[in-house]
């Protein structure tokens, strides 16, 4: 059994389109689908380059995941984190 990593940009209406386009190809066997991170991760027995086409036959814009995206998605958490911080002033 494989695991074929994915990014897929999409909305909440999207996943469910997603879920459609994949439950067409035999073999899948579980769809785990990340709406923060726009991660998917498909596992079963079809051939990767299947999985792709599918999505991208289903109008998704989708891509492989790679390391790239991992340090990406660490970098946005981080300056997300440091904006928010809240800092006491004094003014008088």
């Amino acid at each position: 059994m494989e695991s074929v990593e994915l990014k897929v940009e999409m909305v909440g209406i999207h996943e469910k389109r997603l879920r459609k386009c994949l439950s067409k190809l035999k073999g899948i066997e579980k769809v785990e689908v990340d709406g923060k991170r726009q991660k998917v991760v498909v596992t079963g027995y079809a051939h990767k380059n299947k999985i792709l086409k599918a999505v991208r036959r289903g109008g998704l814009k989708a891509d492989f995941w790679s390391a790239q995206n991992d340090l990406l998605d660490a970098y946005t958490c981080a300056s997300y984190a440091s904006s928010f911080s809240f800092h006491s002033f004094n003014f008088f």
